[in-house]
């Protein structure tokens, strides 16, 4: 049995991230005991899903003077050049360089590029489906050390170094 035979409803094509149905969210630890969580506003995307499900194709920009924690002094501070320093790094992005499976689920492979740092990433992906009316969803989530994009300082003690990265995403099938 194929791939595509055990995705239901599975529709080859290109999509666009439909960004007003779809969220960016972070997570990372505080002061060690606590979490702070926030979000981008501003990302674009595209999705293509190939013949072979494993030979789609995911590319992603996100506009790193979007972060939003829900404190305003917290995102100046993160905008700045102490973490992500949006200024001289205004996006970061992604590229897919692969797609396996892994049971029901799927992984895609890729490079993520940082505060101008290019690493190797896997993102864990459940997909939703498709609709008869052109809309494709996944969910997703990578796990991310900071230092390894020089964002932020090494050490842990303020600001935790790992990050949890999680992609709720909605796409259009283009026209």
């Amino acid at each position: 049995m194929t791939a595509t035979a055990q995705i239901p409803g599975y529709v080859a094509g290109t999509w666009d991230i439909d960004t007003v149905h779809s969220d960016i969210q972070f997570t990372v630890r505080h002061m060690g005991v606590g979490k702070s969580r926030g979000r981008f506003s501003a990302f674009q995307g595209e999705i293509v899903t190939a013949a072979d499900p494993l030979e789609s194709t995911v590319t992603a920009t996100i506009d790193t003077a979007s972060i939003d924690t829900g404190n305003a002094d917290r995102d100046a501070h993160v905008r700045n050049a102490d973490f992500l320093d949006a200024e001289q790094f205004p996006t970061a992005t992604f590229r897919s360089t692969g797609v396996r499976q892994d049971g029901e689920d799927f992984v895609i492979d890729g490079e993520f590029t940082l505060h101008g740092v290019t690493k190797p990433v896997s993102l864990e992906t459940e997909l939703g489906g498709f609709t008869e009316d052109g809309l494709l969803g996944l969910s997703g989530k990578v796990v991310l050390n900071r230092t390894d994009f020089g964002v932020g300082p090494a050490g842990g003690a303020l600001v935790g170094e790992k990050i949890t990265i999680t992609l709720d995403i909605e796409a259009k099938l283009r026209g």
